[in-house]
């Protein structure tokens, strides 16, 4: 079920180009003229994801986004052409989750949405229950797909099965011989550098830095675990 996304921007064309990209990625769009056309808009719609200019006529983006905060709790991105800090402060004060400074670039908006929705959609526990989501990654058990910051990543089946094992026992040390025996079943004769190898393959596809993991974590001596 794809997310639907509220626009409010007096301007026509930033609404029409947000728009197309939102659409390009899949999600539903339902557009807002200024603030209070924005309220009305969310009391008719179900909406999980929130882009609001700031700068608007006849209720702005920061009194909206008050007004909004007093009865959801959905992620909101701000739009503004500011760029001080000050200005970033305060819409984070009264209850936005991002900011992106106008002039902006399209792709990195569409980034900023797919982060903060992962959020939303993890901790409100609104996710498909065959979808398990962790910071920016995304598995799905059913079809075998892994997702980092929305984008799909190739996992090979045997490097899918030692992911889906190290997340099974969260937290949990598995050493070379447990990951070997359970994923290749079949038994263990001093294959450490073949689950190595393989381990070394996953965090290239799924970290931000290989050589500085935050997912999969070498313990010295003893074997690797998934500590998110």
């Amino acid at each position: 079920m794809s997310s639907t996304i509220l626009v409010v921007d007096d301007n026509n064309e930033i609404r029409e180009l947000i728009e197309i990209y939102l659409i390009n990625e899949g999600y539903k769009v339902v557009l807002a003229e200024d603030g209070i056309d924005a309220i009305n808009k969310l009391n008719d719609n179900d909406i999980d994801l929130i882009i609001l200019d700031i700068m608007m006529p006849k209720l702005d983006g920061i009194k909206a986004c008050l007004k909004i905060r007093e009865k959801k709790k959905l992620p909101i991105i701000l739009l503004s052409a500011k760029s001080e800090d000050c200005d970033k402060i305060l819409g984070l004060n009264v209850g936005a989750d991002d900011y992106v400074t106008k002039p902006f670039n399209p792709i990195e908006l569409m980034a900023r949405v797919k982060s903060q929705l992962r959020r939303y959609i993890e901790f409100s526990g609104k996710s498909d229950s065959k979808n398990l989501i962790i910071d920016n990654l995304e598995i799905n058990k059913d079809s075998r797909e892994v997702y980092v910051d929305g984008e799909f990543v190739r996992l090979t089946p045997i490097e899918f099965n030692i992911l889906d094992l190290l997340i099974e026992n969260r937290g949990r040390v598995l050493s070379n011989r447990q990951i070997y025996e359970n994923v290749w079943d079949e038994p263990y004769f001093n294959a450490s550098n073949i689950v190595a190898s393989h381990i070394k393959n996953i965090r290239e596809k799924i970290e931000i830095n290989p050589k500085n993991p935050e997912f999969i974590k070498l313990v010295w001596g003893v074997g690797y675990k998934f500590d998110k």
